[in-house]
């Protein structure tokens, strides 16, 4: 499986972005998906993940209200659509997925990466 994390860019605190994450190649086997960040000398961490069927979904308490996960299954596409982004938004923004159908929560439990695209927002 290969992932394609694709939509950062620079802008202004209170912008919007959407991210996408393609998936290409043995596709059966990339199945939950989670989008995870890691900001300048921070660790890597969870901000999103979604089940297989995009039932289900799960936020860091950090983005919860202003970002959202969604799939498309047919194109193979995962998004994160980002509102109100704030300066501590500024990371770098990974796509993973799993194997597992279920949300899964840890860094581990993710089979594929993406090489990450970033997002810059100023003050």
């Amino acid at each position: 499986v290969q992932l394609q994390a694709s939509g950062g860019g620079m802008v202004q605190a209170g912008d919007s972005l959407r991210l996408s994450c393609a998936a290409s190649g043995r596709t059966s086997d990339s199945n939950a998906a989670g989008w995870f960040r890691q900001g300048p000398g921070k660790e890597r961490e969870l901000v999103a993940a979604i089940n297989w069927s995009g039932s289900s979904s799960w936020y860091d308490d950090s983005v919860d209200g202003r970002f959202t996960v969604s799939r498309d299954n047919v194109k193979k596409i995962v998004y994160l659509q980002m509102h109100s982004l704030k300066p501590e938004d500024t990371a770098i923004y990974y796509c993973a997925t799993s194997r597992a159908v279920d949300t899964r929560w840890r860094a581990l439990d993710y089979d594929f990466w993406g090489r990450g695209t970033l997002v810059t927002v100023s003050s």
